[in-house]
């Protein structure tokens, strides 16, 4: 039986310095900085190499902390946002930043709390090793599956994200989704603070009973290794002899406080038609893409629809384009509000008639709607400054000729559910239509293609993304990036991507690995018990 105490808690500096080093090693690869990835296999080291050293509480703050360091590096685009593009004064801005950050930061102090707790039960140093590796990618990604959908969801660039630039290492997404990436990413962390724990020499091994674990754990990683290896070399190989599409992308390059205004209507729609005319420029192009809400006016009733309509007949093409739409409401469902407006995605065929419409299904709390409105009437101003779009309900892929593409609008690509009932539904191109200039020249971008990325490998799908302001582009199923624009630059686009069929692991039940991981939260800390070594 082991009968040795318990070390004495470390000083409260050093807690502070630990959170404060993972939280600067998590932020750097997290922020859009692709050359940092490497630092995610270590990133968690120093955390984890502290909890079980603590008692619960101070673990808990110490995850406060380093959450609250890490999510204002990840998150102060917010600022931005709200205040440059919101008009809020920073004494809003700011605090509504924070009170994010803070939110955020709540799930890594749980999951330090949690971890720190099964850690403790284990008794000996062999089982905290053996709980470390078994527990602690489960409760981490068990948390971020929670956040995925707790107040609508937030999942913004959880830990595998980090890894967008490297397809060589993020194929396993096909099976179990980023999650999977995320797992496996806190797993190497776990054994590499067992090897330092080891060679540490004020540590000696006990029974030896990590050891089993932590082989397994070794045949997994190997095992997700050299699945990734084979799989992307078999869809780098196979995607040639796929069906073909020519798609044009347009990034028309229009900054946000200028998108609205009522006398630059006419500029931007030339913009974006002499933007399309060179990306034509005498080839077929199977469907032309404009960003999210590329057109600034509701499309029933604008005269400059004309213009567009000369051109699309002119070069018998196919547009996707992003607008706001209206519907009038029937007297059956009519309610306090005779209109329903969407932000959607419209396909206009050659013949110039609008032939399928998509709209955006996720919408962002107080940006595009205000939550509980009803029940919150105070808020009613905040309605007119952000809006109130309906939300849609389809995932029926938009059929343009050989293209059935599954549509993304801005915040829908970080939801991988949405992608996979879309592809489920037969779509057989992903295309993200976003308009990031509400960020400005901050990570954020970045940070937002990063996150699309992913979309492609889970569901082995290609995906055309076109942003207004950037980041354009076309990805790979494997995940590669085949062409990216510039940020704040116009761009044309134009490339041949394979039109992919059959569904993933991921999108036939993979999907179901971090609710598996939220599920075996309770289990752990109801049933792990102390090893007596």
């Amino acid at each position: 039986m082991n009968t040795q105490t318990a070390p004495d808690p470390p000083p409260r500096l050093y807690s502070f310095t630990v959170a404060a080093a993972t939280a600067f090693l998590l932020a750097l690869p997290l922020s859009g900085l692709a050359w940092c990835w490497p630092l995610l296999f270590v990133a968690l080291v120093p955390l984890l190499s502290a909890l079980r050293r603590l008692p619960l509480m101070r673990a808990a703050c110490m995850g406060m902390f380093c959450g609250l360091l890490y999510n204002l590096s990840l998150l102060y685009w917010i600022v931005i946002v709200l205040g440059r593009y919101g008009g809020l004064p920073s004494w809003i801005s700011v605090p509504a930043m924070t009170l994010l950050a803070l939110y955020m930061a709540l799930y890594l102090s749980l999951f330090c709390l949690l971890l720190c707790y099964i850690l403790q039960r284990s008794g000996s140093a062999d089982g905290a090793a053996v709980g470390l590796i078994v527990a602690a990618p489960v409760l981490w990604v068990g948390l971020d599956y929670l956040r995925s959908f707790l107040f609508t969801g937030f999942p913004w660039m959880d830990l595998g994200y980090g890894l967008f630039s490297r397809p060589l290492l993020i194929q396993s997404a096909d099976l179990g989704g980023h999650h999977l990436v995320t797992y496996c990413i806190v797993l190497i962390n776990c054994l590499l603070v067992l090897v330092v724990d080891r060679v540490r020499s004020s540590v000696r091994a006990e029974s030896g009973t990590y050891c089993r674990p932590a082989a397994a754990a070794c045949i997994f990683l190997l095992f997700i290794g050299i699945y990734s290896f084979l799989r992307y070399q078999s869809f780098s190989d196979s995607s040639e002899t796929e069906p073909q599409a020519v798609v044009s992308v347009i990034q028309g390059n229009i900054t946000q406080d200028e998108k609205w205004l009522t006398a630059g209507k006419e500029e931007t729609v030339a913009g974006y038609l002499a933007l399309a005319r060179s990306a034509v420029n005498n080839r077929h192009v199977d469907l032309m893409v404009w960003p999210e809400t590329a057109l600034p006016f509701y499309p029933q009733q604008d005269p400059l629809m004309g213009k567009i309509f000369d051109f699309i007949r002119d070069k018998n093409v196919r547009l996707l384009t992003g607008a706001p739409y209206f519907v009038l409401k029937t007297q059956k469902n009519s309610g306090p509000e005779p209109i329903d407006y969407f932000n959607s995605a419209l396909l206009i065929n050659p013949s110039a008639r609008l032939a399928e419409r998509y709209d955006k299904q996720h919408l962002v709390p107080f940006g595009e709607y205000v939550p509980l409105r009803a029940y919150l009437p105070f808020l009613e101003p905040l309605v007119v400054s952000v809006g109130d779009f309906t939300a849609g309900s389809s995932y029926e892929p938009l059929e343009a000729g050989k293209i059935r593409a599954g549509v993304l609008i801005c915040f829908e690509s970080i939801f991988p559910e949405i992608a996979r009932r879309e592809a489920e539904a037969g779509g057989n191109l992903l295309v993200n239509l976003t308009n990031d200039a509400w960020y400005g020249r901050s990570s954020a971008p970045y940070q937002s293609f990063a996150m699309s990325i992913f979309r492609a490998v889970e569901t082995r799908r290609c995906l055309v993304r076109a942003a207004n302001t950037g980041i354009s582009g076309f990805v790979e199923a494997t995940g590669e990036i085949r062409v990216q624009s510039q940020l704040f630059k116009p761009a044309a686009l134009t490339e041949t991507v394979p039109l992919l069929e059959g569904e993933t692991i991921f999108t036939r039940g993979g999907h179901w690995f971090g609710f598996f991981c939220f599920c075996m939260i309770l289990p752990l800390l109801l049933f792990w018990r102390r090893n007596q070594g």
